[in-house]
C-alpha cells in the first residue's frame, strides 16, 4: 500500500484583507433597519397568536401615520376592502398590506416611513397585473383624486383575478 504524503501548506494568510480602501459602506439606512425590525416583530407576534388580527394591526399603523399619508392610507384601505374583499389586511415591514393566501398582493408605503417626497401604493409579484412585457408595479401618490381611486380599485380587482 502506498504511503500518502501530507499536502504542502503555503504561507498562511490572515482572514483580513490586505488592501485598504477609503470607501465606507453605508449599508442600510436607519429607516430600512427599522422596517426590518418591524417585520421581525410582526412575524413573532403572528406566531404567538396564531392567525394574526391583521385588520386591527393595519388600522393601528394607519393611525400612527402623519397627515396627509394617514388620510390616503385610510382611503386606500377602504378602496382595497371594497374592490377585493378576499384580501386579508396585514402589516408588512410596518406598512399596511393586503394578502391573498398569505402572500402580499399590494401595500401602502407612507412618504414619512422612508423620508420620501411621495407615498407609494405598490403591488408584489403575486399580483396578477402582467400585461405584455412591461407593466407598473408601484405608483407614487401625492394625493388621491376620484379618478386615481377608480384606477386603484380597478388595479386591485385585476391583481386578485
Amino acid at each position: 500500500m502506498a504511503e500518502r504524503k501530507p499536502a504542502k501548506k503555503g504561507p498562511q494568510k490572515s482572514a483580513k484583507s490586505t488592501t485598504t480602501t477609503n470607501k465606507t459602506s453605508e449599508g442600510f439606512t436607519p429607516e430600512e433597519r427599522a422596517a426590518m425590525k418591524e417585520r421581525a416583530q410582526e412575524m413573532k407576534a403572528a406566531a404567538r397568536r396564531g392567525k394574526a388580527d391583521g385588520e386591527s394591526d393595519v388600522l393601528a399603523k394607519i393611525a400612527e401615520m402623519p397627515e396627509p399619508d394617514r388620510a390616503m392610507a385610510e382611503r386606500l384601505h377602504a378602496i382595497v376592502k371594497a374592490s377585493a374583499p378576499a384580501l386579508s389586511p396585514k402589516t408588512w415591514y410596518g406598512m399596511p398590506a393586503y394578502a391573498k393566501d398569505g402572500k402580499v398582493v399590494c401595500f401602502f408605503q407612507s412618504a414619512h416611513k422612508f423620508n420620501s417626497r411621495y407615498a407609494t401604493f405598490g403591488f408584489s409579484d403575486s399580483a396578477n397585473l402582467d400585461e405584455g412585457h412591461l407593466w407598473p408595479t408601484a405608483f407614487a401618490l401625492k394625493e388621491l383624486t376620484p379618478a386615481d381611486e377608480a384606477r386603484i380599485g380597478a388595479l386591485v380587482k385585476k391583481a386578485v383575478s
